[in-house]
């Protein structure tokens, strides 16, 4: 039941605004896919929902990213956020989104994140981005 309100909820949150909406997959050993809304260009509230998995092993990470560097090209962030379920805990992503197609709507990341409680897991993932940028 929580899967499918999730479910729901991503579906909505994604057909209001798309000036400043975004969607990522991150390839990684516990992969996941992203939806995130772009504040002031610099600050990224995340909500991160793991694939690859059974609905009841379904995790559910939300995370708010800051761009420490953010140029045209390519954006270096870090931030901070929490992980249910399966490998619950604190997560600390830092990473680079890259743009090098001329509309810098569609990218490629990496990200390190350490995810820290009960286990102590340092997840590497790398993948894609797209932005609904106008």
């Amino acid at each position: 039941m929580k899967s499918i309100l999730l479910t729901l909820l991503l579906t909505a949150v994604s057909r209001v605004g798309f000036a400043q909406f975004g969607i990522a997959y991150h390839q990684t050993n516990i992969p996941f896919v992203a939806v995130n809304y772009e504040f002031i260009d610099r600050i990224r509230p995340e909500v991160r929902l793991s694939t690859d998995t059974f609905f009841e092993d379904l995790s559910v990470e939300g995370v708010v990213t800051f761009d420490i560097l953010n140029k045209e090209d390519y954006e270096f962030y870090a931030g901070f956020g929490v992980r249910t379920n399966e490998f619950a805990g604190v997560v600390i992503p830092v990473g680079v989104h890259v743009y090098p197609l001329q509309t810098k709507k569609f990218g490629f990341h990496i990200e390190l994140a350490p995810i820290i409680d009960e286990y102590e897991i340092l997840r590497g993932s790398w993948g894609i981005r797209y932005r609904f940028l106008q």
